[in-house]
């Protein structure tokens, strides 16, 4: 699959993989100066790109598993969605769990960019839904014994 992609400033880096087989590629920081993001604090963090995600499509914004682990760096919602009709820039509103203040600089990878197809359905309202096993049963209903 071929994606369009446009660099907004010329300091913006194109996403790149890790790996051959890496599901998500690595969205960088195109940012002049570092940013400082305080405990609990978010701040949103451009990347000086745009795209034209395929219809059937959306880029999903995941957090970087090292970035997020040992930083306490994520997205603040957890994974951001790229829709095909959006041209705009792609920003991560990059999220500090931790108790210490982090600081993000230019070019550091802050996100992965993950292309994942997804289904357009049509809601049918009804009175009553079929019957299961499991029913009405919630969190962690399914774990009882």
């Amino acid at each position: 699959m071929e994606i369009s992609i446009k660099r907004l400033t010329d300091s913006a880096r194109l996403p790149d993989r890790g790996s051959a087989l890496a599901a998500g590629y690595d969205l960088f920081a195109d940012i002049t100066e570092a940013v400082t993001i305080a405990p609990h604090e978010t701040r949103m963090i451009g990347t000086g790109l745009a795209m034209e995600i395929p219809v059937g499509y959306f880029g999903g914004i995941f957090a970087r598993s090292g970035l997020s682990a040992k930083e306490g760096l994520r997205p603040a919602n957890c994974v951001g969605v790229v829709d095909s009709d959006y041209r705009g820039e792609i920003k991560v509103a990059l999220h500090n769990d931790g108790e210490t203040e982090r600081v993000v600089t230019p070019e550091q990878k802050i996100a992965q960019l993950v292309v994942v197809p997804f289904l357009s359905v049509d809601f049918n309202e009804v009175e009553e839904l079929t019957d299961t096993v499991r029913g009405e049963g919630g969190f962690g209903s399914t774990g009882k014994h």
